[in-house]
């Protein structure tokens, strides 16, 4: 079995995968959303604080696996670089007392690898990505080749959300609380600009659309002075622009790649306003939509260890002294490493 570990953010969470059959034998979660809300978002001193607290009484329902553990796994990068070292500092640890490989993992991988829980993987791949962090189009290709088609030139999908539902005074997390409102809104009734939908580059921008919002807001008085229906009609119109933005550019995308099966994953895949539109996107084009289970779409130590599985397999391991935060590869242009 290998034991994986996930605390690239706000999310304590640790599983036992069986390596023959790639089953969960155990995953759990402990969110630190209650504790942010207050902030509007994470504050990462305090996520540090409360992984310190979290990971270990997870980790101590797990000793009866102990000596069936052929590996340790953890998320190294890219996150917090605080709450980041809480997991590696227990991997590290694990690896040592056991006598086990200790196995790198890249949180972005993981995701896509969200895909394959208990199930095979499916190469190649195209998917779209996105979270509290990244907004990207990747083609995977293999375990070891993802190249990344398409990027975020500043904000991301998940910080978007995050961002214009503090402004609107909802509270945090931002994406699940905009998605109920604006089912109860009119999209139509703010006209929010698509970012660069006249523009030929192949790639996202959001902090424009973002603007428009804050503008919106401090139109209507501020968010205190805004009526409920206020909050459902911006949040169904900021949604609206959002998923047009995504669609316009992976059209482009789609329009020149061959690769038949296409997947959304990361935090804000829950988002079925935005599963709809691609759904339908999929269709127009012949391509295949996967998507992982909601409950394993935001940050989870059972993506991690579905990754760990193939890399155990290729024998992809790190020494315990040359694991940090910051390790990593050179990067080569638009390869996702």
């Amino acid at each position: 079995m290998i034991l994986s570990i996930e605390s690239s953010c706000d999310d304590s969470s640790i599983a036992i995968t069986k390596i023959a059959t790639k089953e969960i034998l155990y995953h759990k979660k402990i969110s630190q959303e209650e504790e942010h809300s207050v902030y509007g978002g994470v504050v990462p001193e305090l996520a540090s604080r409360l992984h310190a607290v979290a990971l270990p009484k997870i980790l101590a329902e797990t000793t009866p696996y102990f000596d069936q553990l052929k590996a340790v796994a953890v998320t190294n990068q890219p996150g917090l670089g605080v709450t980041l070292l809480e997991g590696i500092a227990m991997a590290k640890t694990l690896a040592m007392l056991q006598g086990i490989p200790l196995i790198a993992v890249h949180h972005l991988k993981a995701h896509i690898y969200s895909l394959f829980i208990e199930k095979e993987t499916i190469f190649p791949l195209l998917v779209l990505l996105i979270s509290g962090g990244h907004t990207q189009v990747i083609r995977v290709s293999s375990f070891e080749q993802m190249e990344i088609l398409a990027t975020s030139m500043d904000d991301s999908v998940g910080e978007s959300f995050d961002k214009c539902a503090k402004m609107m005074g909802l509270g945090y997390p931002g994406g699940p609380l905009i998605e109920a409102l604006a089912k109860e809104g009119n999209e139509d009734r703010f006209d929010l600009p698509v970012p660069l939908r006249n523009s030929p580059l192949i790639a996202f921008s959001l902090s424009g659309l973002k603007n428009a919002v804050r503008l919106k807001v401090e139109a209507l008085g501020g968010a205190e002075a805004m009526s409920h229906q206020d909050r459902a009609d911006l949040s169904a119109s900021f949604q609206k622009a959002i998923t047009r933005h995504l669609i316009q550019k992976s059209k482009k995308i789609f329009a020149s790649e061959s690769i038949g099966d296409f997947a959304i994953v990361g935090g804000a895949s829950a988002n079925g306003y935005i599963r709809e539109a691609y759904a339908s996107l999929c269709e127009a084009f012949g391509k295949r939509m996967h998507l992982a289970p909601l409950h394993y779409c935001a940050d989870n130590a059972a993506m991690v260890g579905r990754y760990a599985l193939d890399a155990y397999a290729k024998e992809v391991f790190i020494a315990p002294n040359q694991l940090d935060s910051t390790t990593t590869k050179k990067q080569k242009a638009g390869m996702l490493l």
